[in-house]
C-alpha cells in the first residue's frame, strides 16, 4: 500500500467521528475499504484512507474499514473522543458488544478493532445513504480511480468542504454524514448506481440469471424444515406439475421477440441445478422442454437445518424457542448441527460469481431452495440478513435477477408464479 504524504496540519479537536464502510463485488469478490476522520465539531474530513484488500466478503471489508478508521483517529487525533458511523448493522452490534462475533474468520478483526478503539467511543448505526463518503472511497479503489492509501486533508480543501456545507443550508447537514450526490450503496455497486433504474437503454448487455425454485415435496406441503442432510424427498404429482408450467413458461421465451414486461426473460442459454432430489427432478422436466441438458452444482444446495430437519416451524419453537429467535434475527446463528445463512450466502455468492464469469451476457437457469435464491435476490439488493425472513417465495416460482460487468444488479421480477 502506498501512502500520500501529508500536505496539511490538522488542527487540534475535541471530537472526532470515524466513517467507514467495507465492501466487495461478488459477496465474497473483489473487495475494498473506505474510511474518513472528520472534526464532530465542524464537519471537515481531516484524513481519510482506502485500499483494496483482494477477494473478501462484506463483512471482512467492512471491519476493514472500521480499523482503518480507528487508526486514523489514533494518527489524527489521539486525545479526542471517538464516535464510529457505519451502515453494517454487524459490525455496529458486535463492536458494542450487543451481538457475539460467531464468524471466525471476523473474530481476530474484531479483536484488533477493539483494541484501537479509545476507552468510551460510541458506535451509531447509520442508513447507507448517510455514509455515502466511505462508500465513494472504497468504490473510487476498486474503479480505479483513486491510488490506494492514506492522505490527509490540508488547507485549502477545508475551505472547499467549508463552502459546500454553507451551499448546502450549513453545517448541520455535515454532522448527518450526508453528503450531496453521493451514491448510497455498501461497496457492492459502482458508481454508475444513479442509473440503475435506465439499465435498458445502457449499451452493456447484463447477465440475466433466473432463479427457479423447486415444485413441491411432501414436506413443502407440510411446511417442515427441509434442507441438505436431510431425507432428500422427490416431487410430489402437484411439484411435477408445478415444474412443467414454469418449464412451459420459460419455453415461450426467444430472444428475437423478448416480451416487453417487467420480468423480460430471453432464450435460456444454460441452466444448473441444486444436487439435492427434488431440484435435479425440477430441473429434468425443464431441460426436456427446453431442449437442454444441465450442470450439477453443489453449491447451490439448500441450507442444511441439522436438527430442525423434518420439523415444523412450531415443534422448532417449541423446543427451541431462543435460539430460534435468534436465527431469525442474526444470519451468522446455526441451528444445532445445521449451517448459517452466511454460510449458505457464502457458497450461493461462490457459484453466482462462476456463472457470471462463464455465461456473460448470456441468459442462465437456477434451479435451487428458498434459501439461496432468498440469499441472492438479498445480495442483488445490497440488503441485511434478516430480510430473507421478509420475503415469500413460492414453490416453481420464478425470480429474475440481471448483473451487469460494472456490479451493478437488478431485480426484475419475484416469485412469479407460471400459469
Amino acid at each position: 500500500m502506498s501512502t500520500e504524504p501529508a500536505v496539511g496540519p490538522v488542527p487540534p479537536v475535541r471530537r472526532v467521528r470515524v466513517e467507514a464502510d467495507g465492501g466487495s463485488r461478488g459477496n465474497p469478490g473483489p473487495a475494498a475499504f473506505g474510511a474518513l476522520l472528520r472534526d464532530a465539531d465542524t464537519g471537515r474530513v481531516l484524513a481519510e484512507s482506502a485500499e483494496a484488500i483482494g477477494t473478501a466478503s462484506n463483512n471482512v471489508a467492512e471491519y476493514r474499514g472500521l480499523i482503518a478508521g480507528l487508526a486514523l483517529a489514533a494518527e489524527h487525533a489521539p486525545d479526542a473522543t471517538v464516535e464510529v458511523r457505519m451502515d453494517s448493522k454487524l459490525v455496529v452490534e458486535q463492536m458494542a458488544g450487543r451481538w457475539k462475533v460467531k464468524h471466525p474468520g471476523l473474530r481476530p478483526l474484531a479483536v484488533r478493532a477493539q483494541r484501537l478503539a479509545p476507552a468510551g467511543t460510541t458506535w451509531t448505526w447509520v442508513p447507507r445513504l448517510e455514509n455515502a463518503d466511505a462508500d465513494r472511497l472504497l468504490n473510487a479503489v476498486l474503479d480505479g480511480e483513486r491510488a490506494e492509501g492514506s492522505r490527509v486533508v490540508d488547507e485549502v480543501e477545508w475551505a472547499a468542504q467549508d463552502a459546500a456545507l454553507a451551499d448546502r443550508g450549513g453545517r448541520q447537514e455535515a454532522r448527518t454524514g450526508a453528503t450531496a450526490g453521493g451514491t448510497a450503496g455498501a461497496g457492492t455497486r459502482s458508481t454508475a448506481d444513479i442509473l440503475v433504474g435506465w439499465r435498458d437503454r445502457l449499451a452493456t448487455q447484463p447477465t440475466t440469471v433466473v432463479l427457479l425454485r423447486h415444485g413441491v415435496t411432501v414436506n413443502t406441503e407440510a411446511w417442515r424444515f427441509c434442507g441438505s442432510g436431510g431425507t432428500d424427498p422427490g416431487l410430489t404429482d402437484r411439484g411435477r406439475e408445478q415444474a412443467a408450467r414454469a418449464a412451459r413458461w420459460l419455453a415461450r421465451r426467444t430472444l428475437s421477440d423478448p416480451p416487453e414486461r417487467i420480468d423480460r426473460v430471453g432464450a435460456v442459454d444454460a441452466m444448473v441445478t441444486s444436487p439435492l432430489r427434488r431440484c435435479r427432478e425440477t430441473a429434468e422436466i425443464v431441460a426436456d422442454e427446453l431442449g437442454l441438458s444441465f450442470e450439477v452444482v453443489d453449491d447451490l444446495a439448500e441450507a442444511g437445518f441439522g436438527d430442525w430437519d423434518g420439523l415444523t416451524f412450531e415443534e422448532v419453537s417449541s423446543r427451541w424457542p431462543d435460539l430460534l429467535a435468534t436465527w431469525l434475527a442474526d444470519s451468522a446463528v446455526r441451528p444445532p448441527g445445521g449451517e448459517s445463512n452466511d454460510a449458505v450466502a457464502e457458497r450461493a455468492s461462490r457459484a453466482l460469481a462462476a456463472l457470471l464469469a462463464e455465461h456473460r451476457g448470456r441468459t442462465v437457469l437456477v434451479v435451487s431452495h428458498v434459501t439461496p435464491i432468498k440469499t441472492l435476490v438479498r445480495v442483488a439488493l445490497d440488503a441485511t440478513g434478516p430480510v430473507l425472513h421478509r420475503m415469500h417465495l413460492a414453490p416453481a416460482s420464478l425470480t429474475v435477477t440481471q448483473w451487469w460487468p460494472d456490479g451493478v444488479a437488478l431485480l426484475r421480477a419475484f416469485s412469479h408464479e407460471p400459469e
